[in-house]
């Protein structure tokens, strides 16, 4: 029996025996998940615990995908095992209070100054628009790229769920809407775009980071810096990335 008719079936019957089969034939997506993830946000975790975390919506992805909207099982149950994992990360509050609250501050000041200036604002008008001197805002500033890297990811991943709910409606939720592959393809111009628009030395660590799937302190080494001067660039860039985004979407609708 083919997956397509593996879904159909369950989708008829809810046999709990066709849906378990139906996890155990995908739970490499939650593997290879979760060990990406790890690499990337969560060194201190062990792999079972993402491991866990990814079964659970793995297990709702099969309850829930719709074999009549088009899109493949396996996109959609990594967009939903992804974000059940960055989901896990972030509750645990591993980062510290000061660090939140100094990210907020930031995505806030960022997107003022941005729309004010009309281009990337400097650490310097950063810093002094948030009273901080520039010492204290670089610091600040390498301590919350992980967090404004899963800020983003979490900002994708509602994206492409909101995708593909209305998959066959448009982007809008109705016949109206903006087709579905437009608006990917309009999407990912905005990204390339945005990344296109940042120097040298940030398009390599951006490049690094999501390409190569290399952890800040092999990028450092890479490109000669010290780790803590990567995670200021790597900040800044997830911070511009997600502003791009943000209003791309908010635009739309």
């Amino acid at each position: 029996m083919t997956n397509q008719e593996l879904f159909q079936k369950y989708k008829e019957t809810s046999d709990v025996t066709i849906r378990n089969e139906l996890v155990l034939q995908h739970m490499n997506l939650v593997n290879k998940t979760a060990a990406v993830l790890r690499n990337m946000y969560a060194k201190g975790y062990e792999v079972d615990d993402l491991v866990n975390e990814g079964v659970i919506a793995l297990i709702s992805a099969v309850e829930t995908f719709d074999v009549l909207r088009g899109v493949k099982f396996e996109t959609y149950a990594t967009l939903k095992i992804k974000g059940a994992i960055i989901d896990y990360i972030r509750k645990q509050d591993w980062i510290p209070r000061s660090v939140r609250k100094f990210g907020k501050k930031m995505d806030e000041a960022y997107g003022v100054l941005y729309h004010k200036l009309d281009r990337t604002p400097t650490n310097a008008e950063l810093a002094e628009y948030m009273g901080l001197s520039e010492a204290q805002f670089t610091k600040m500033l390498s301590d919350t790229a992980m967090t404004n890297t899963l800020s983003f990811e979490e900002l994708l991943y509602e994206d492409n769920i909101s995708l593909y709910n209305t998959a066959g409606q448009g982007v809008a939720g109705n016949s109206g809407g903006v087709d579905t592959r437009i608006y990917l393809e309009e999407r990912k111009r905005v990204i390339a775009e945005a990344i296109d628009g940042l120097k040298p030395r940030e398009k390599q660590v951006v490049s690094l980071y999501y390409f190569e799937k290399l952890k800040l302190s092999e990028i450092a080494d890479i490109i000669g810096v010290t780790e803590s001067r990567v995670s200021q660039i790597h900040s800044k860039c997830m911070i511009l990335l997600k502003q791009k985004l943000e209003y791309y979407i908010k635009n739309l609708n």
